[in-house]
């Protein structure tokens, strides 16, 4: 209507109901546009002259899955996390695995059950081990919620082809936020040898804002230190992004924030996790979703799950009669995320679910 984006040509694919097509046209378009309606916004443009005409409130949109996510694979990438989840299933002699240290574990995920912010979530069920009288298929009585962060391909590859450690950022559009819901006792149970599967096939929740890589330049920082790695997982950068995360728990109208943790904390980076999920030959695409799994500090306050939280064995206490050891019927969990430095704020939204029977 007002031709902001006649020398683009991007009409058509501005059209489409997800970001697939317009990520597909590459970073140097979507850059463009990105600064496009930066200037737009910023001055005294036609967009912001015709704003009532062509904005609408937040809390009036609804929200749905920005992209056709084809594949989705889940990272294991917090050096706390599998320490304190290793100890708990495990003992904290043998918390990591042998080989933690030399790759960015991993298992694929179920697409088809990745759910926008505000969904609710259904109590799975499932197989769960009795003490005494064997499995039993009953509903989880251990729900938990896992902080992640994700991020989405912006840039396929065809099979064989490697992305290198140094070049994989180049195939990275953006990020979002991330809950890859858990059923522990459903976990427990089946995950050896292979890993969970009904544990969190079942849902996983997004936001729906995808920030892009340049957005969030302004907050690198540099990777927590590695042991030695083989050559082909060596960045030569080194650096992360400092992105602040929040947990927060309503129950009945109360909000508990339980957890404060950072992106930065992670062990394994997003580029070495892409390199490593190619160096096999593995193609990706665009829209791929490949999330960092549940992002943990040393502190105290940066556990990142119930699980880590209660250590399966002690109730969170937040506050008079109120107390949980994992998620009940009527809570809900919101994820949040933000950078800041210097006066420069990026917000990643929320990524929401409430449990129901």
């Amino acid at each position: 209507m007002l031709g902001l984006f006649d020398e683009l040509n991007l009409q058509n694919t501005l059209l489409s109901t997800t970001l697939n097509s317009f990520i597909s046209l590459g970073k140097s378009t979507t850059n463009k546009v990105r600064l496009l309606l930066q200037k737009q916004l910023y001055s005294d443009g036609l967009l912001k002259k015709h704003a009532d005409q062509l904005l609408i409130k937040q809390s009036e949109a609804q929200m749905h899955v920005p992209i056709v996510i084809g594949d989705y694979t889940d990272f294991y990438s917090s050096k706390e996390h599998a320490i304190n989840v290793g100890a708990i299933f495990r003992d904290k002699e043998n918390a990591l695995p042998p080989n933690w240290l030399h790759l960015p574990i991993a298992y694929h995920g179920r697409s088809s059950s990745i759910k926008i912010s505000g969904t609710p979530i259904h109590r799975p069920q499932g197989q769960i081990m009795t003490s005494d009288k064997g499995p039993i298929l009953a509903p989880t009585k251990s729900l938990d919620f896992e902080l992640e962060m994700a991020f989405v391909i912006g840039k396929e590859t065809s099979s064989d082809e490697h992305v290198l450690v140094n070049k994989a950022e180049e195939y990275i559009f953006g990020m979002l936020l991330f809950n890859d819901w858990s059923a522990r006792d459903i976990q427990r149970w089946e995950y050896q040898p292979l890993g969970p599967f009904l544990a969190k096939n079942f849902a996983s929740t997004i936001s729906p804002w995808i920030v892009t890589m340049e957005a969030l330049e302004p907050f690198r920082t540099k990777s927590p230190e590695q042991n030695t790695v083989l050559d082909y997982l060596k960045d030569n950068r080194n650096t992360t992004f400092d992105i602040q995360l929040q947990a927060v728990l309503k129950i009945d109208g109360q909000e508990f924030v339980i957890t404060r943790s950072n992106f930065k904390y992670l062990y394994w980076s997003m580029a070495q996790q892409l390199a490593h999920h190619t160096i096999n030959g593995c193609n990706i695409n665009v829209g791929d979703v490949m999330a960092s799994g549940t992002i943990s500090g040393a502190d105290e306050h940066a556990k990142a799950c119930l699980l880590e939280i209660t250590e399966g064995k002690k109730k969170l206490e937040l506050s008079a009669g109120i107390s949980r050891m994992f998620l009940e019927n009527g809570d809900e969990i919101i994820l949040k995320a933000r950078a800041e430095k210097d006066g420069v704020r990026v917000g990643f939204g929320e990524a929401s679910g409430k449990i129901i029977a």
